[in-house]
């Protein structure tokens, strides 16, 4: 029997692919991986079991990190899928279900999908020219992270393109419903290209109040996309300064940062130019 990690694609419930569709209807247990990212927006869980014909069971951080046994119970004797939306390695979360999962001697296979770190080249840049992706975590009170600057310095400084990720919080519980041990959770966020674009100036001027020449400026160009692949997508260029006012409307928001870019990748861009009145 098989234990699968299938990719549900950019997350509409048409995205699956043929053969991740058949593995699902024939799985005793499927479940849905739900926190590293989420289906198109106002997709609900009972839409995908209307479509599979299957129940889905869904699966939070602490089930999937904290308590992998109990989707992996019985996987040696049937089988059991984990939907994970995009591509199933495209969080290292589940590499380590699947570590865990040969561990039990249990055996895996993968049916792939894409997922935003192939379909970014919907803009236009060339996947072979970006460098590492990082992820823009969420500032809260009092934390302001900046470690992800280095990453995003490293690739402009060799003129390459700089995908990020930007952070999603679901399920989230507030330190005082945590110390408690009540299930309450906080309403769910997600970091958009305006609130990234005004960190990421805000790093650049600490570096320069601290002495350093900041690796990008306000008028960096840069990219916003967001729900790329479903039917509302949208994609905007502009300088960073520019992108702090745009609204890219509701999520996945992702933002690119180019590095040194081909004529042809320029003339994409421009059909993506802010357009202002």
């Amino acid at each position: 029997m098989v234990f699968y990690l299938i990719g549900l694609g950019l997350g509409d419930v048409e995205d699956i692919t043929v053969k991740g569709l058949n593995v699902v209807r024939k799985c005793k247990r499927v479940y849905l991986e739900a926190y590293t990212s989420i289906l198109c927006y106002g997709l609900e869980k009972k839409q995908l079991e209307e479509y599979y014909g299957r129940d889905v069971i869904e699966a939070d951080r602490t089930t999937v990190e904290q308590n992998s046994d109990e989707i992996l119970t019985d996987a040696d004797t049937e089988d059991v899928a984990m939907l994970v939306v995009g591509d199933p390695f495209g969080a290292t979360t589940h590499a380590d279900l699947v570590l865990r999962a040969k561990e039990k001697g249990i055996v895996v296979k993968v049916v792939h999908n894409a997922s935003i770190m192939n379909a970014v080249g919907c803009c236009g840049l060339q996947l072979y020219n970006f460098g590492e992706t990082v992820s823009i975590v969420m500032w809260l009170d009092n934390w302001e992270p900046d470690s992800y600057y280095d990453k995003i310095a490293i690739n402009l400084s060799k003129g390459l393109h700089t995908l990020c990720l930007l952070d999603i919080k679901t399920k989230e519980q507030s330190v005082e419903n945590m110390m408690r041990g009540r299930k309450v959770y906080e309403p769910a966020r997600y970091l958009t290209c305006s609130e990234a674009c005004k960190q990421l100036i805000t790093i650049s001027k600490r570096k320069r109040e601290e002495g350093t020449e900041p690796i990008y400026t306000e008028n960096t160009r840069v990219v916003g996309l967001a729900r790329v692949g479903w039917d509302d997508q949208k994609i905007v260029s502009c300088s960073m300064l520019e992108m702090c006012s745009v609204d890219m409307g509701p999520p996945l928001h992702s933002l690119i940062i180019p590095g040194n870019t081909h004529p042809l990748e320029d003339d994409m861009l421009a059909t993506f130019a802010l357009k202002t009145l």
